[in-house]
């Protein structure tokens, strides 16, 4: 499980550590039943706090992407389509939100961000 942590980013620790571990399962990289690290193993891993890769556990099994079984470890969660795909509805309207703000920021029209939409789209079909 690769894991990067970006020291300069305004993101906590465990809030990078929990989105890219729900990355890694939304995309397929980790499936229902495999193990996570301990949570000591990944805080020596990546050389920071047990205290931060509790928390970021923690959320995930909050959020019903893991179970924790004492004693055994953290598992991915075998996950439901449905919620997995209002997840990804989500975070694509946060980024869009976003990038709408930037595009107001700089003057763009919304006809101009939505031929920039198309284009990387249409685009983005050839690289998948």
């Amino acid at each position: 499980m690769d894991i990067i942590l970006r020291n300069e980013s305004d993101e906590p620790i465990y809030q990078q550590i929990t989105e890219q571990i729900k990355a890694q399962i939304m995309d397929g990289t980790l499936t229902a039943g495999d193990a996570l690290p301990s949570m000591r193993t990944l805080a020596a891993q990546l050389r920071i706090s047990v205290i931060t890769t509790k928390r970021a556990y923690e959320e995930l099994e909050r959020s019903g992407y893991i179970e924790n079984y004492t004693g055994k470890g953290c598992f991915v969660k075998k996950q439901n389509t449905d919620f997995l795909r209002e997840e990804t509805i989500r975070q694509t309207e946060e980024m869009l939100a976003q990038v709408c703000k930037k595009a107001r920021l700089c003057g763009l029209s919304a006809d101009d961000l939505k031929e920039m939409v198309d284009i990387m789209y249409t685009e983005g079909n050839d690289n998948d």
